[in-house]
């Protein structure tokens, strides 16, 4: 009788994890990402050092509090006795969007903060969601009183006119009149958590980037195409990585597969000079 054992990577654990948008275990797939940095990472530990700052929260809420007393307790437990803060000495360090390393020093970036907080509050049964802001993560809270959008790195809540305040670069860098001038409002929208798992993923993209570290950004791209697989411009992306790291063969595939799903693409024929380069 032969017995077949597969194994379980770290990729095929977070596909595994990533497979359905139903109940998205957006924590322990965030959690999941820094197995690429640590292999060994007990991924169930960092679950638990959530699972155990909630019961200190509980603690400290009365049995029927109502939403908005429940945010105030949240706030001053997480921000105040926590003192879970960005990193300001060091704000584009990979670790900043490690978990398990936002657990243990308190310190992250807004998305993987929000992370964090998110699984706080909907644990206490708050409306709260993540919110794709452009240029800083943001979070925000249905409340009977209303709507709160808070900035995760300090839990202040911002109003309309440091919303508009906030968004202002952004539109002037837009040169379509009609994005230009979308109603603040949709900017406000909920994300998914496919979406956050995935900017968190391209702010670390962005960073092995431009540090030229092609086999952590590998990871990193292996991560996107598994978690959009119809973003065809990651696996470009991810092919050209390869070809930098001298996996020719498997660069190959990705972009030859780019070249076949892209044909109208504007850097198309750039792609099939790269791939003649690989065949010569």
């Amino acid at each position: 009788m032969n017995l077949q054992v597969s194994t379980v990577t770290p990729l095929s654990y977070f596909k595994s994890l990533v497979a359905s948008d139903l109940d998205f275990p957006l924590l322990e797939a965030a959690a999941a990402i820094a197995q690429d940095e640590e292999p060994s990472l007990d991924v169930q530990e960092v679950l638990a050092t959530c699972d155990a700052l909630l019961v200190r929260l509980k603690r400290r809420l009365k049995q029927e509090a109502e939403p908005l007393q429940q945010l105030t307790v949240l706030n001053q437990f997480f921000y105040n006795e926590l003192g879970f803060s960005g990193n300001a000495n060091n704000f584009y360090a990979p670790e900043n969007s490690y978990l398990n390393e936002v657990f243990r020093t308190r310190r992250g970036i807004p998305i993987s903060i929000a992370v964090i907080w998110l699984e706080l509050a909907q644990a206490l049964g708050l409306q709260a969601e993540g919110v794709s802001f452009p240029g800083h993560f943001l979070v925000k809270v249905t409340l009977p009183e209303g709507l709160v959008v808070m900035d995760p790195l300090t839990g202040l809540s911002l109003g309309l006119d440091r919303l508009a305040e906030r968004l202002a670069p952004f539109r002037q860098g837009i040169e379509d009149i009609e994005d230009a001038d979308t109603p603040l409002g949709l900017y406000l929208q909920p994300a998914p958590p496919r979406d956050i798992l995935t900017r968190m993923l391209r702010n670390l993209k962005e960073i092995f980037t431009s540090q030229s570290d092609w086999p952590r950004l590998k990871c990193v791209l292996d991560r996107l195409v598994v978690l959009n697989p119809d973003a065809i411009f990651e696996r470009r992306d991810r092919g050209l990585a390869l070809m930098e790291m001298g996996l020719n063969a498997e660069a190959r595939d990705d972009l030859s597969a780019y070249v076949s799903l892209a044909a109208n693409a504007s850097d198309v024929d750039i792609i099939r000079l790269r791939l003649a380069s690989l065949a010569s």
